[in-house]
């Protein structure tokens, strides 16, 4: 076995979640409460609506080395600021279209829409997306002497 396939097998992936603090966070918060089990590879930034997230943060996340980002939200036409939901999806669209001309896999940016009474839903999104970010392997285009 090679040391980089010996590297991947210990490495586990990182990512940051931006989530809505009306909806999302309150599904993640009764997850946590509830007892729920989901992987702790993820850090929680608790924002007022996914419509604040500048595009700039989440390329800083990536650029920092962390493997994946995932933007969580209220349900369409459920948004507490009418249609931020709606703005944020448009600008991730952009976005992973933009990362993907950089060579960046659009999906290491992940979106969801998760209500304050879906903890159950919080915790099976955080599990997909680790999954699918630790198929997709370490996040080394940014690193210095790599790519």
């Amino acid at each position: 076995m090679r040391a980089d396939e010996a590297l991947r097998k210990e490495w586990e992936p990182k990512i940051v979640g931006f989530l809505c603090k009306w909806c999302s966070y309150a599904g993640a918060d009764l997850a946590g409460t509830s007892r729920l089990t989901y992987p702790p590879n993820i850090s929680i930034i608790r924002v007022p609506c996914t419509s604040r997230i500048n595009s700039h943060v989440i390329i800083k996340a990536l650029a920092t080395g962390l493997d994946g980002v995932l933007v969580s939200g209220c349900h369409p036409g459920g948004c507490h600021y009418v249609n931020g939901n709606y703005k944020a999806r448009r600008r991730l669209l952009v976005l992973r279209r933009l990362l993907g001309f950089m060579g960046v896999d659009p999906r290491r940016i992940q979106m969801s829409w998760v209500s304050a009474s879906e903890g159950f839903k919080w915790a099976s999104v955080v599990k997909k997306a680790i999954e699918e970010i630790r198929q997709l392997g370490p996040n080394r285009l940014f690193l210095e002497g790599e790519a």
